[in-house]
C-alpha cells in the first residue's frame, strides 16, 4: 500500500520509465503499522498523463506480509484518478479472485493537487474490503489532505487523514475498543522531512523521516528511510 500522493503531472510525448525502491526502518500506511523493517520497489511507464505501475513491500522478518500493488492512472495538471489492486500474501493465492475468496482489494482514487494542498480520496470497491455495523460491505474509505512546506533546508509534509464512515478495514487494533471504526474517524496525523544526502560529489541520497500519530487506534511511530 503505497504511501505516495498523486503528484502533479504534466503530459509527455515520449514513454517515461523509472525504478526504484526505498529502505524503512517501519511500513506505517494512512495511521496503521503493517510491519517492521522493509524494502519497498517500484517500477512505473507513463505516457501523455496515462501512468502503469507496480509497487511492493517485503519485510525482513519471516512474518512480515509481503506485498504487490498494481496501479493505473490517469494526472492533468492537478487532477488525478486512478485504480489500485492491492495483493498480500498468506492468504488465497494470487490469482483467486472471488468475491469471498481472495487477497486482493481493488480501490478507485480521485484527487487534486493545488500545490499548497493536495486532496485525496480513497475508496475500496471490491475484493477483501471490510463490513460495516450492519455486516455488509463497507466501501471502505480515506480522505487525505496533505500540505507540502519548506523549512531549515528540508522538504516538509504534514498529513491529516480519515475515515469517512463506519468498517473494520481501517484502523485494526488489539484493543477492541479501538478497533476499526464506528464512523468517522481520524486515524492519521503526521509530519515529514526530506533531504538529499550527500556520499561524493556526484552521489548523493534521498532520506526521509516521518512521525504518524493515529488517534483512533491511539499508535505513535517514528520512521526513517532512504531511498535509491
Amino acid at each position: 500500500m503505497s504511501m505516495t500522493v498523486p503528484a502533479t503531472s504534466i503530459a509527455q510525448d515520449k514513454v517515461e520509465a523509472s525504478v526504484g525502491a526505498d529502505l524503512v526502518s517501519g511500513y506505517i500506511w494512512r495511521g496503521q503499522d503493517l510491519g517492521g523493517v522493509s524494502i519497498q520497489p517500484s517500477l512505473s511507464v507513463a505516457y501523455k498523463g496515462f501512468s502503469l505501475g507496480a509497487w511492493g513491500s517485503a519485510g525482513i522478518e519471516f512474518a512480515d506480509t509481503k506485498e504487490l500493488d498494481l496501479t493505473l492512472g490517469y494526472c492533468t495538471g492537478g487532477f488525478s484518478i486512478s485504480v489500485t489492486d492491492y495483493w498480500f500474501n498468506g492468504g488465497p493465492g494470487y490469482f483467486h479472485y472471488g468475491t469471498h475468496h481472495t487477497s486482493h482489494v481493488f480501490e478507485a482514487q480521485i484527487g487534486y493537487d493545488f500545490g499548497s494542498l493536495a486532496v485525496n480520496w480513497y475508496t475500496n470497491f471490491a475484493g477483501a474490503d471490510g463490513v460495516n455495523k450492519d455486516g455488509d460491505r463497507a466501501y471502505s474509505s480515506y480522505i487525505s489532505l496533505a500540505a507540502p512546506f519548506k523549512l531549515a533546508g528540508l522538504d516538509w509534509t504534514a498529513e491529516i487523514g480519515a475515515t469517512p464512515w463506519a468498517n473494520d478495514f481501517y484502523n485494526v487494533s488489539a484493543d477492541p475498543e479501538c478497533s476499526g471504526s464506528d464512523g468517522f474517524a481520524v486515524c492519521d496525523i503526521s509530519l515529514g522531512a526530506s533531504k538529499e544526502i550527500k556520499i561524493t560529489d556526484s552521489f548523493s541520497v534521498p532520506a526521509f523521516a516521518k512521525v504518524t500519530v493515529n488517534p483512533r487506534t491511539e499508535g505513535a511511530y517514528f520512521v526513517f528511510g532512504l531511498s535509491f
